[in-house]
């Protein structure tokens, strides 16, 4: 599985350690930066990390900012992009299996190392449900229309 990662300069120590535990668990890491903790503009690697996911490059995303806030609102501007800031691993289940999510967003300035290996593990070990959410997903999918 590829994973797309990104984040600006408030989630670089947190991309750092999520990267690191991603490939010691044999993931395949597309590190779309930024790469230290210089000022950037967010939108630019939520860019980045969502057209990975739209063109098929990357299987998820992985996006961390201050809050997640930003990555959040300027990733769901591509289309097909369903990303989700999660907090708790029971809100990163339930935005796969019932939103069928494609990116995480993380929050780097709130949540610890730990928490965020936990997140990323019920994001990516959980599959969409599909039936009811179906629906639900395909309206949201009609917006961009």
């Amino acid at each position: 599985m590829k994973i797309a990662i990104g984040c600006d300069h408030a989630g670089f120590k947190l991309k750092e350690a999520i990267k690191g535990y991603l490939v010691s668990k044999g993931f395949n890491i597309l590190d779309e930066g930024t790469y230290s903790e210089d000022s950037v503009d967010y939108p630019d690697f939520a860019a980045k990390v969502a057209l990975d996911i739209k063109n098929q490059r990357a299987d998820f995303g992985i996006l961390i900012c201050g809050t997640g806030i930003g990555m959040s609102i300027a990733a769901n501007r591509i289309k097909g992009i369903r990303a989700a800031l999660c907090l708790f691993p029971e809100m990163a289940k339930l935005a796969r299996s019932h939103n069928n999510a494609n990116i995480l967003v993380l929050p780097g300035r709130f949540i610890a190392v730990e928490l965020a290996q936990w997140i990323v593990d019920a994001f990516i070990e959980e599959k969409f449900e599909g039936g009811r959410h179906e629906n639900r997903v395909q309206k949201i999918e009609e917006m961009d229309k």
